[in-house]
């Protein structure tokens, strides 16, 4: 980490993928719109969202801009967490946005062993390089829903509103597919 807060980590796995993460510091500047921006979505209202992400600082943000969406964050740091607090909290867990590549637990395993415990859960995932994992010939799974990093925060709430009001129940593929 650099002295203005910025840092920029390299994460690489053999016939996976490598990913550059170029974190910069946060602004509080006021954003002034352009006239191409999306429609952003209505504000959460208290939904619960479970982000596993195994980068602590992408797994902050996210949490950061998700509570200032109104959605209620927990946080995992890997699928094995994740899984622990889904079963320690008391209340639904509406969604599990989940990075797709993970040390130790894939986000699809993750999502369909949630699944069984919490049938009611929407699925997200999100990543930057997830084609080789949740693609049959180059195409989505049918179910699954990606958000693509790098993301906005706009693109986020968006995402996340957007699963949230799927009138049907959102299924994880199975692991064998």
């Amino acid at each position: 980490m650099s002295r203005n807060g910025s840092s920029v980590q390299i994460y690489s796995e053999p016939g996976v993928g490598t990913t550059i993460t170029i974190l910069l510091p946060a602004s509080e500047a006021e954003i002034v719109a352009d006239d191409t921006a999306r429609t952003a979505r209505p504000p959460g209202r208290g939904q619960t969202v479970l982000v596993a992400e195994d980068e602590p600082a992408l797994r902050e943000v996210t949490t950061r801009i998700l509570r200032r969406g109104g959605y209620a964050v927990l946080s995992a740091a890997d699928g094995v967490a994740a899984l622990e607090v889904a079963s320690g909290h008391d209340g639904p867990v509406h969604l599990l946005l989940t990075d797709v590549v993970m040390p130790g637990m894939l986000g699809r395993v993750l999502a369909e062993r949630l699944l069984r415990l919490r049938p009611d859960t929407r699925v997200l995932f999100m990543s930057g390089y997830a084609q080789p994992v949740l693609t049959s010939n180059g195409i989505l799974d049918p179910g699954v829903h990606l958000l693509e990093k790098p993301f906005t925060g706009a693109d986020l709430l968006n995402a996340v509103a957007e699963q949230l009001s799927v009138s049907s129940m959102t299924q994880a593929p199975s692991a064998e597919a």
